[in-house]
């Protein structure tokens, strides 16, 4: 059986990535890019704590829109602010503005 380094527990029990998710605050807003488009931006994660890429994926996935991450930010196209806030609240991070 496997020991976590960071918390003691079991491999399988450990909970170090959800205490991660928990203790950064993430920000969720919109920009305009060229040509009037929006774009949401969700910025405030650890790199070295959450796998960006793997989130990014899921957000597209959920939204059923493109993006990117740039810059240690989460990029998405289009105006996904409110379902992203949930979608995130719904995964255990905190937003800012709460908690």
């Amino acid at each position: 059986m496997q020991i976590c380094d960071k918390c003691g527990l079991p491999v399988d029990l450990c909970i170090c990535k959800e205490i991660a998710k928990e203790q950064q605050i993430v920000r969720v807003f919109t920009l305009r890019r060229k040509f009037g488009k929006i774009a949401t931006v969700i910025e405030g994660m650890d790199e070295k704590e959450v796998d960006l890429k793997a989130l990014s994926k899921e957000l597209k996935s959920r939204c059923a829109c493109g993006g990117t991450v740039k810059k240690g930010c989460v990029e998405l196209q289009g105006n996904q602010k409110e379902f992203v806030k949930k979608t995130l609240r719904e995964m255990g991070y905190t937003l800012e503005g709460e908690g």
